[in-house]
């Protein structure tokens, strides 16, 4: 039972570094920080606007962080607010849309890489398996560990 947990965190710990990398890599020939990346697809599946908050939500992050980073990316013109400071619905400026455009293509071509010799089948039940280990995570994860479990 061990053995299987450190295989999956290191696994999973692994696959996050190598993201990042990429990110970082990819968004640097585009004059970006890495970081920019995943807010950049989701307020691209938000074209009507979306606000701080549910970004927080949208993208796992917190308030803090997500406030720097759109701070950095509004003086980068990347952003645009509807209005005033809070509450704010937050929409991508043209460059933005070029930006995501940009970040849309890289992913997609990473993602046909990283899962080649996968079959249709195969990739199905992965993601499935994935999005099971995080709803009980994330399960656990707000009750806590048991102290008698086996």
């Amino acid at each position: 039972m061990i053995h299987r947990f450190e295989h999956f965190t290191t696994s999973i710990s692994a696959i996050y570094r190598f993201i990042q990398k990429i990110e970082r890599d990819e968004m640097e020939k585009y004059g970006l920080k890495g970081a920019y990346a995943q807010y950049l697809l989701a307020m691209d599946h938000h074209p009507e606007g979306i606000t701080a908050a549910a970004l927080c939500e949208v993208c796992d992050r917190n308030k803090a962080a997500v406030s720097r980073i759109l701070s950095e990316m509004e003086q980068k013109g990347l952003i645009q607010r509807t209005e005033g400071q809070y509450r704010a619905r937050l929409l991508l400026s043209e460059s933005g849309k070029e930006a995501a455009a940009y970040v849309r293509r890289k992913a997609a071509t990473a993602a046909e890489l990283v899962g080649n010799g996968l079959s249709d089948q195969d990739r199905a039940i992965f993601y499935q398996a994935l999005e099971l280990f995080t709803a009980n995570i994330q399960s656990v994860s707000a009750a806590g560990l048991p102290d008698n479990h086996n």
